[in-house]
């Protein structure tokens, strides 16, 4: 069943949300409508509504047809969140499903989508779990309080478990939601009792890919990301024949508070558990779609390698959102992997299920059910830094420049030169970049300012790509430059301009 809403302060409107009080706050569901209804799933409307309307449910596993578009439904609305205390830790919105006396299964969502992302495992799910979903910062109406680490996201969500009374759960996540579980594993070990990881990595592709996305939000909005989600997160033939998923899909993403989205990707670029997996103690499903292009299978293999109790399963006929593309082949995986994690049998190996019959048409956008695959070689560690200070210099020099110019410089460094690389990279970014004084923004604008005095115009490509990972506008570094003119001379800030120009249009415009 779902979950009631606590202690009303007055009287719910029908079909609404009921404003509370207190943190953490619930999603009031919608109630059950039709024979065929989920447990916290609206009536159909006669229109599309304006804002990303759930998935329908999947049928049960002991019959499930291959899936059709869903209909349009109500979304049950955000109910009001009161700001935390001063001093206490804020908390995300969520909603529960499923027996209240039953063992609690979080289900954490995908970078730009909400927790309906779900919809079509949760009937399935709350049979057994009180199924616990969340959403991330600004995403599905969420309240747009940005977090700027994954570790953050997963204080937050062990903040709201905790206010429930939740203490050990089991975690299945998707991208950015099975690198929240990962953290949680790591650092809190005895809340995590089983895991699951859907088209996650232990590092997401790299630092610059994101910090390029945050830049092209910042300058564009979010529609350029929103346009091209379907091609990241559906193979072509699904896209091309589920065009209402394709469009919930598009509006889940135009919905996203832009601000949050790109905290998210910087979250996202730092995120690197590569030297920590086999610290994972928890029993976990690796699960990848057989077609994701963002974390696919190599990544999925690196994850099985590192981590002590894992299993692979590749999911054919699917991309980055399997949940959605496959829901039959996930919900069956989840149950068979979390019933064993529950019964303790960790040591079992999951088994392979039977293939689901599909069409003959070949278009059909579902597969059989997944094969599970075997481990691979453990991946190398990291090497350690020379010291703390070079160590530092060289996540901050990353971070700003982007690892495509450190590498750059670092292939190019021989045995004349890279004493003076280790001394760049010990003192001005593991000193002079990492103080606390002056914010990263306010350095950029100084580092642009002084290289146009100085008649560098060679630094200045990399430094207004830093620039703009930093935060700067295109507006704002324009402005520093107009200022430049006047105090450095209208020769070299007409340089800077040109210079400058070329990298905005490269880093800023959205890919076709």
């Amino acid at each position: 069943m779902s979950e009631t809403t606590p202690q009303p302060v007055q009287t719910p409107r029908p079909g609404g949300p009921a404003p509370h009080s207190g943190t953490p706050q619930p999603v009031a569901p919608a109630p059950q409508q039709g024979p065929d209804a989920a447990p916290g799933y609206a009536a159909p409307l006669a229109a599309a509504p304006a804002s990303p309307a759930p998935l329908g449910p999947a049928a049960p596993a002991s019959a499930r047809p291959v899936a059709t578009a869903p209909q349009a439904v109500v979304p049950a609305a955000p109910a009001p969140q009161a700001a935390p205390p001063a001093g206490a830790p804020r908390t995300l919105q969520y909603r529960f499903d499923g027996p209240e006396d039953a063992p609690v299964l979080v289900i954490g969502p995908s970078l730009g989508t909400t927790w309906h992302m779900w919809d079509r495992q949760v009937p399935e799910l709350s049979r057994h779990w009180r199924v616990f979903r969340y959403d991330l910062p600004g995403h599905g109406g969420a309240p747009a309080h940005v977090a700027a680490s994954v570790a953050e996201l997963g204080d937050r969500l062990l903040a709201t478990l905790d206010g429930l009374g939740v203490q050990r759960f089991g975690y299945v996540g998707c991208s950015i939601g099975g690198a929240i579980g990962a953290d949680l594993a790591l650092r809190h070990p005895n809340r995590v009792a089983s895991l699951a990881l859907v088209a996650s990595s232990p590092r997401f592709g790299t630092a610059d890919e994101f910090r390029r996305r945050g830049v092209i939000v910042r300058t564009n909005g979010l529609e350029p990301i929103a346009r091209t989600a379907p091609e990241r997160w559906f193979t072509p033939g699904f896209a091309a024949a589920q065009h209402a998923i394709v469009e919930w899909a598009v509006q889940m993403v135009r919905t996203t508070d832009p601000g949050c989205y790109i905290a998210a990707c910087e979250a996202l670029a730092a995120f690197d558990i590569r030297g920590a997996l086999d610290r994972i103690g928890a029993p976990t499903l690796v699960l990848v779609g057989a077609e994701d292009q963002v974390t696919g299978p190599a990544e999925a293999r690196t994850l099985v390698a590192g981590i002590p109790d894992a299993r692979l399963a590749l999911v054919p006929g699917a991309s980055h959102l399997a949940p959605v593309e496959q829901p039959a082949a996930v919900s069956d995986l989840l149950l068979t992997h979390f019933s064993t994690a529950w019964q303790q049998d960790t040591s079992a190996a999951i088994p392979v299920l039977p293939s689901v019959p599909g069409p003959a048409a070949p278009a059909a956008p579902f597969a059989p059910v997944a094969d599970i695959a075997p481990a691979t070689a453990a991946p190398e560690a990291p090497a350690p830094a020379p010291d703390e200070r070079y160590e530092r210099g060289t996540k901050v020099r990353r971070e700003v420049l982007g690892d495509a110019h450190v590498d750059a410089v670092n292939a190019s460094a021989d045995a004349f030169t890279e004493d003076f690389q280790e001394l760049v990279t010990r003192y001005a970014w593991g000193d002079v970049w990492s103080r606390e004084g002056l914010d990263r923004r306010t350095r950029s604008v100084i580092t642009l300012t002084a290289l146009v005095a100085s008649g560098h115009p060679e630094g200045l490509a990399a430094h207004t790509r830093a620039a703009l990972r930093n935060g700067l506008t295109p507006v704002e570094i324009k402005e520093v430059l107009l200022q430049t003119a006047v105090y450095c001379g209208f020769p070299a800030a007409g340089a800077a301009f040109s210079v400058a120009q070329s990298v905005i249009q490269e880093e800023t415009t959205p890919p076709a």
